[in-house]
């Protein structure tokens, strides 16, 4: 082969690998961060089935296919409700003095069909955000297993999507909501700290506080069934988390390379900080203490993985799993009973997150906010910022969710009877076995 027509070759094909422009109108499609934005929807996607491995290992054998459905509904009920107006809610033009968005062009995605945002198909960051809001009830259903109908369950998480993640996000993230908006650069939220994680963590309390215990809970044992799965659902979960915080940045660069080394110091911190505890207080090692301390470490960088460095990381991971630790032993003290416990992993370890990322951020960050605010900025400046976000986000979850979970029990139903939940939920309400003819524990 002639050398000319060597490099002609060899051009093309690295070319499939360089970020190209591609002209649209006025506005350029940048491909190479298209198709880390792609990817990152794939990776939060994926999620969602190692979110369901990791609560089905959790449950009793007879409740594990139940379970499991709850994370799989999640992609059917709430995909076709963020097309067809949950985008419109929360990134439409702020109303009803800023609760919620309203973009009539958005109502099943019909007004962005040839739309471009900034260099990235406004499609692709639709379907991003549409992954987020799909996971965040099905953190929620961690908190019920075991113990509620399906069609309580399919109720209540479209109720709660449209009266409590479509506002909340509006606020957070829609570049006229109040929170975004709110001091010199807003509340920092870089992947759902508070819209996701602390909204979750919430409402999974409320809900499990007014649900009542499982019966049996404290006194008869509900073993997990299946602890290799779990820990196959937080390797998915943490391989996923790298679309979750690095997509986050919507862009494919520095800010990327950021997010996405955070996320990872962060997670191995909280890991590493769970079995130290372990092996202080227990003398030994445990597979849902490891899997506990990965997802300490992951929910603590959500809202920070954007302005803290890798010494803030270490600390927020370790930091996290040593409160998170504590959190789910205050619930064996306090009595109430969630299941898989959302609150004291999800809520606690990223609220702290939410609150301490104020003394981390790295100082190029904390320039740009006191340019912005015209004179100092500090993190206690931040950190008031910060707590007000935090208020606001407690403050809608839990109430919303105590309407809900009243609107779904008088109509529906929620709770389950007790001859089906003894029967568990595989058989009495799917009528079907997660491990083929293993038909044990009917009556645990």
């Amino acid at each position: 082969m002639k050398p000319a027509a060597a490099a002609v070759k060899l051009g093309a094909f690295l070319s499939i690998f360089t970020p190209q422009i591609v002209w649209a109108g006025e506005n350029a499609v940048d491909t190479g961060t298209t198709c880390w934005m792609l990817t990152s929807t794939a990776l939060v996607l994926l999620m969602v089935p190692g979110l369901a491995m990791f609560y089905g290992g959790l449950v009793r054998t007879k409740n594990v296919l139940g379970t499991m459905m709850h994370s799989f509904a999640s992609m059917a009920v709430i995909g076709v409700l963020w097309v067809v107006c949950g985008y419109s809610l929360t990134f439409g033009r702020s109303i009803l003095g800023g609760w919620v968005g309203w973009n009539s062009d958005y109502f099943f995605l019909k007004g962005i069909d040839d739309a471009i945002s900034g260099i990235v198909p406004e499609y692709v960051l639709a379907m991003f955000q549409g992954k987020f809001a799909i996971i965040t009830p099905a953190l929620i259903s961690g908190a019920l297993a075991e113990r509620v109908y399906f069609r309580g369950y399919i109720f209540f998480i479209s109720l709660w999507f449209l009266l409590v993640y479509c506002p909340l996000c509006h606020w957070v993230w829609a570049p006229d909501g109040w929170l975004f908006n709110a001091g010199a650069a807003g509340v920092i939220d870089l992947a759902g700290g508070l819209v996701i994680h602390v909204s979750a963590g919430v409402s999974a309390l409320v809900v499990a506080i007014l649900l009542g215990t499982r019966r049996g809970y404290p006194k008869t044992a509900m073993s997990p069934n299946n602890l290799v799965m779990t820990l196959m659902g937080a390797g998915l979960l943490w391989v996923g988390w790298f679309g979750f915080n690095a997509g986050s940045t919507v862009q494919s660069g520095l800010e990327t390379a950021r997010a996405l080394t955070m996320t990872q110091v962060s997670a191995a911190s909280g890991a590493l900080t769970w079995l130290i505890i372990e092996a202080i207080i227990f003398k030994k090692a445990t597979s849902l203490g490891l899997v506990s301390g990965i997802l300490a470490g992951l929910v603590v960088i959500t809202p920070a993985a954007g302005v803290v460095q890798p010494v803030g990381a270490i600390t927020l991971g370790a930091l996290s799993s040593v409160v998170c630790f504590y959190a789910l032993r205050m619930k064996m003290w306090l009595g109430y009973d969630d299941s898989l416990d959302c609150f004291g992993i999800h809520a606690v370890g990223s609220g702290l997150g939410v609150i301490l990322l104020s003394f981390f951020i790295r100082d190029s960050w904390m320039a740009k906010a006191a340019l912005a605010a015209g004179g100092s900025w500090s993190s206690w400046n931040q950190l008031g910022i910060q707590l007000a976000g935090m208020g606001a986000t407690i403050a809608l979850a839990a109430t919303g969710t105590f309407v809900i979970y009243f609107v779904v029990e008088k109509t529906v139903g929620f709770r389950i009877d007790e001859s089906r939940e003894l029967m568990g939920l595989d058989r009495s309400l799917h009528s079907e076995h997660g491990y083929g003819l293993v038909n044990s524990e009917v009556s645990g």
